[in-house]
């Protein structure tokens, strides 16, 4: 069968790798795609809000799945368009509802959601323009560091931690006049919650769920976690400390609750649920919610997937993920970002790429990387991401590090200590 899927990044590209393996798979598009999903299928320049161009890729190519990948489209409704349109409603998109993807689009609904449903979280109250006076109270209520969130979408870069009041008071008001634009119009303050944080996803029917690999990202720029934050500079899976009492708590805790909760209140949902948590004393708090996979989760994530994702799909549109088990590797997988000087601030694009045809250990995920004039060059701030399987962490660890050396870009930039603080955690 023909496959759709919606995206340009390293998790869109770690996405095309496992569908183009699958049996079912004929032949793969991928909209707008990367030079690194063109290995796998066929790219088509349509961006990933032109539901219209892309609803006509879909007539033209005869496409009987659709699969997004990145959060603007599913929070902008495309799984309705298709249900709503007569030519498009027998193809299953993969990603909820509108309605329910606001639990990634509004930081306010998935708190109010989290308390509705009882499931664990950070103490919080949220606000807009009007109020800014309430939350600057609200605010000295808060011992530091306090959590600011905006909103809306904000590419990953909308939560700020504040380590004083002061800064906290200033952040605010910026954020509620326009740091982030639209997304910071209304704000969330949070209590901060000192732990580790992991990264737990699910694929759902909206009534049953597959429990996928365990994960742990690393957003700051700098090493030893230092920094601005940014989309992601690193992931490993599975995590260390995730033993059987942690992960039953978190499926009695946020799992179960949030698939009932998405029935209680008539949520539709089809597709991905990432939980992002922070685990203090070994207990576990929600932190957010994305609806779809995490980048660069994804790609330490689906290397350990040894189940036909497509038939897991098609379970998923037909409601009947109860009959499907889910097969995961038993090896550890590492997967370190390079990035170009500067980011997540300015930085320049069109530097030529170098050293990925030496690479044979690892798995090379294009992130942000065009082809100009039959060379390969950055494109993005996060431009290449590098996944290795080991029998162990460390192994996994040594070769994407040892790999993520050999290529070559002016300004090239990784963190060196990626999953670091877990072994510590276990010696």
């Amino acid at each position: 069968m023909n496959i759709l899927l919606l995206g340009s990044g390293g998790r869109e590209h770690a996405f095309a790798r496992s569908i183009s393996q699958s049996n079912m798979c004929s032949q793969l598009f991928i909209t707008p795609g990367n030079p690194g999903t063109a290995q796998h299928g066929k790219n088509i320049p349509i961006g990933v809000t032109d539901f219209e161009a892309i609803k006509k890729c879909c007539l033209e190519n005869k496409i009987e799945l659709v699969v997004v990948g990145p959060e603007d489209p599913l929070v902008n409704g495309i799984y309705d368009f298709f249900i709503s349109d007569s030519e498009l409603k027998s193809i299953p998109v993969i990603g909820p509802s509108k309605d329910a993807a606001q639990l990634e689009g509004s930081k306010a609904f998935a708190k109010e959601f989290m308390l509705k449903h009882h499931i664990p979280t950070a103490a919080y109250q949220s606000f807009d323009a009007s109020r800014i006076e309430e939350g600057l109270v609200f605010i000295r209520t808060l011992i530091t560091p306090v959590v600011l969130k905006a909103d809306g979408l904000a590419a990953g870069k909308g939560v700020l931690i504040c380590q004083t009041l002061d800064e906290a008071e200033e952040e605010f008001q910026n954020m509620l006049h326009g740091k982030f634009g639209a997304a910071s119009e209304r704000v969330v303050v949070e209590e901060f919650l000192h732990g580790t944080e992991m990264s737990v996803f699910v694929l759902t029917d909206g009534i049953d769920y597959l429990l996928l690999p365990t994960a742990k990202d690393y957003k700051r720029i700098g090493e030893g976690d230092t920094g601005l934050n940014t989309g992601g500079m690193g992931a490993i899976s599975p995590v260390p400390f995730a033993d059987d009492v942690l992960m039953k708590k978190i499926v009695m805790r946020m799992i179960r609750p949030t698939i009932d909760g998405l029935q209680q209140d008539k949520l539709v949902y089809k597709g991905f649920i990432y939980f992002g948590l922070m685990i203090v004393h070994n207990e576990p708090f929600m932190i957010e919610y994305n609806c779809r996979m995490g980048d660069p989760e994804t790609e330490a994530v689906l290397p350990r997937i040894e189940s036909d994702l497509v038939e897991l799909f098609f379970a998923v549109a037909n409601e009947k993920l109860n009959e499907k088990k889910i097969t995961i590797s038993s090896k550890h997988c590492a997967t370190i970002v390079l990035t170009s000087g500067g980011y997540p601030e300015y930085y320049e694009k069109g530097k030529t790429i170098n050293g990925i045809d030496s690479i044979n250990d690892s798995i090379v995920f294009h992130a942000g990387t065009e082809l100009k004039n039959g060379e390969l060059q950055t494109s993005g701030g996060r431009v290449l991401a590098v996944t290795s399987l080991g029998n162990t962490l460390d192994e996994a660890l040594l070769i994407s590090n040892t790999n993520a050396e050999k290529i070559q870009f002016d300004k090239k930039y990784f963190r060196r200590d990626i999953g670091f603080d877990v072994l510590n955690l276990k010696n």
